[in-house]
């Protein structure tokens, strides 16, 4: 993740800015950087490694500037290096980014064969770059940057900066987040609330696909259209110690809502973006070639991720995997031949069964592999090799970025033991990878089912049970879509093998019991059909979760169809997760349960 800052102050505002982002260091600390305005000119101070490194180059060479941006980086394109170090410049703009351009190449090559030079190996040097091109054609700088988001795909939030004009600062939004905060007279930017805390504690959300024009005047909130808007200013209880809500009722739906950002984020730290293939963090202790076979634990949502993680595995690198939940792996005394590769997943990796299931197979002679959160965890620290998902801090009990996250790290590791195993060429590799890239884009589009997905809450919380069918890739799905309802909901609900129907769960199908039938167009997708017709004709109520070709194949039969974006099948587990988790979510806020701490349940198991 990278951080975000911008203020227009009455005094010089370089202090100010790197305070705040001393706030979101833990969102990257690659390499960080401050733009100012003086006597109406761009200037800026870079620095590779941790803000310290800035803060000293910021003693040796001060900038007095009243208006500025900063940022603190989380390297995606291009290596950490002060040379591709935020603010990016033109002699008109400068630039702070957080998030992934995906048409990057294109538009760099558009810009190059004009004329443009590049100095960076960033995507965020193309913002720069076309709206000074913008700006150089007459437009003022509200209609260049307009005309700029309208080029753009992928996930951004930007803070900009204009040459000559020290009353004006732009930011825009769209999957990555941004608030506004209030000042006497100033006006700020910042990825979070908490980064604003020192400064004000009246805080405007920016929505999904916003842009805003800042002066010391105030702020004019535009949307994607082009529409000017009124967003609510709220009061902010941000503060360095807390972790704050945003404009969310709970913690679990903000983190449902961070998960493009921090997906991004965590695929960057696996994909060479530039050049389109997986780069596996340092060096491994094991050859991916040489493995016979892989052995994956997990309990509860990461389970689930270590499902999916057991298809990409056996389909893209033709390793077979034995995947069990920890809490029996331990107990099993599982024969395992040495030199073999065991993956161990977790949240918070504390998991207490997890964590003695890694102990097992270290002591069987296995190489150990661990996808964590929290990177000074046992399980982390014991382990060969440690992957981090990139979530941030995750408060609500039921697992949503967390899950995702875990997801992108398993597709880059399969991805590139296909590679290195001689099963996948160069070019389907990058086939692979552009499909992982743009998933935080088409999880920002999925996100725009909530109003129906809120409405549909109210028919759900009146069952008593509900049924999820997948199959393929999207069985885990359905699984962890029932977990979900059971968790915070408390309605029973259970996942099948969309192919299981027939032997057993069919028998509960009246026209009481919902079906929850995730379904994308693959190659997979009339057989799941199939089943769903069985359901239809024993008046089951069906909810079909597919794309635009799905819900046309379909018909009138579901009860409710969702449709969403069309993407290539091997990235629909990542995307998929967002629906179910927002089914979940609203139909235990429409029931009044306890949403982000559910009864009986703890978000770190650390006991047996």
């Amino acid at each position: 993740m990278c951080g975000i800052v911008g203020i227009i102050g009455n005094e010089p505002v370089a202090e100010e800015i790197v305070e705040a982002l001393k706030r979101l260091e833990y969102r990257g600390y690659d390499s960080a950087g401050v733009a100012t305005l003086e006597n109406g000119h761009l200037d800026r101070r870079r620095a590779e490694g941790k803000l310290r490194n800035l803060e000293a180059r910021l003693r040796s060479a001060p900038l007095v500037g009243k208006i500025g941006i900063g940022h603190t980086r989380w390297a995606t394109h291009g290596a950490p290096t002060e040379g591709n170090a935020h603010p990016h410049a033109t002699e008109k703009v400068a630039v702070v980014h957080n998030g992934i351009i995906e048409n990057f190449r294109a538009l760099k090559n558009e810009l190059a064969g004009e004329g443009a030079r590049f100095q960076t190996d960033t995507d965020t040097e193309v913002v720069a770059h076309l709206i000074t091109r913008e700006l150089l054609a007459g437009r003022d700088p509200a209609e260049a940057v307009r005309l700029t988001l309208e080029r753009l795909e992928g996930t951004f939030a930007l803070a900009i900066l204009f040459d000559g004009d020290e009353d004006l600062l732009i930011g825009a939004r769209r999957g990555s987040p941004l608030a506004v905060g209030h000042g006497d007279g100033e006006m700020y930017l910042g990825s979070d609330a908490t980064a604003l805390a020192p400064f004000t504690d009246r805080v405007t959300y920016l929505e999904d696909g916003d842009w805003v024009v800042l002066t010391h005047a105030g702020a004019t909130i535009f949307d994607s259209l082009g529409h000017q808007v009124i967003r609510p200013t709220q009061r902010s209880l941000a503060t360095a110690l807390l972790v704050d809500k945003g404009n969310h009722r709970h913690f679990m739906a903000k983190e449902i809502y961070e998960q493009p950002e921090v997906v991004s984020h965590t695929l960057a730290h696996y994909i060479d973006m530039s050049e389109g293939l997986v780069r596996l963090p340092g060096d491994l202790p094991f050859d991916l070639a040489d493995l016979k076979r892989i052995t994956i634990c997990a309990c509860g949502t990461a389970y689930y991720a270590g499902l999916v993680g057991k298809y990409w595995f056996e389909k893209y690198a033709r390793l077979p995997v034995d995947i069990d939940v920890a809490s029996e792996f331990r107990y099993r005394e599982v024969p395992l031949e040495p030199g073999g590769l065991a993956i161990f997943i977790s949240q918070s990796g504390e998991t207490a069964d997890t964590l003695a299931s890694l102990r097992y197979c270290s002591s069987e002679g296995q190489h150990i592999l661990s996808i964590v959160n929290v990177q000074e965890s046992s399980i982390a620290r014991e382990s060969e090799t440690s992957f981090p998902t990139l979530a941030g801090p995750e408060i609500g009990v039921a697992s949503t970025k967390a899950f995702t996250c875990q997801l992108a790290a398993l597709a880059c590791l399969a991805v590139a033991a296909g590679r290195q195993r001689g099963v996948l060429a160069e070019d389907d590799e990058r086939k692979l990878v552009q499909a992982l890239i743009e998933v935080p884009r088409l999880m920002s589009q999925a996100l725009k089912l909530e109003p129906r997905i809120e409405a549909l809450a109210k028919e759900l919380s009146r069952a008593r049970d509900v049924l999820y069918l997948g199959r393929g890739l999207n069985f885990p799905i359905a699984l962890e879509g029932a977990l979900k309802l059971k968790e915070i909901s408390y309605i029973h609900a259970e996942g099948y093998a969309a192919g299981e129907l027939k032997h057993g769960p069919i028998a509960l199908i009246d026209e009481e019991v919902p079906v929850i039938v995730v379904a994308p167009s693959d190659t997979l997708f009339e057989k799941t059909i199939s089943n769903m017709q069985e359901v239809a004709a024993r008046g089951g109520r069906i909810v079909l979760l597919t794309d635009a070709e799905g819900a046309q194949a379909a018909g009138d039969q579901p009860f409710e169809t969702l449709v969403l974006p069309q993407m290539y099948q091997f990235v629909q587990p990542l995307v998929y997760a967002l629906p179910v988790q927002l089914i979940a979510y609203h139909t235990a806020v429409f029931m009044g349960t306890d949403v982000d701490q559910p009864r009986n349940l703890a978000k770190s198991v650390t006991v047996e």
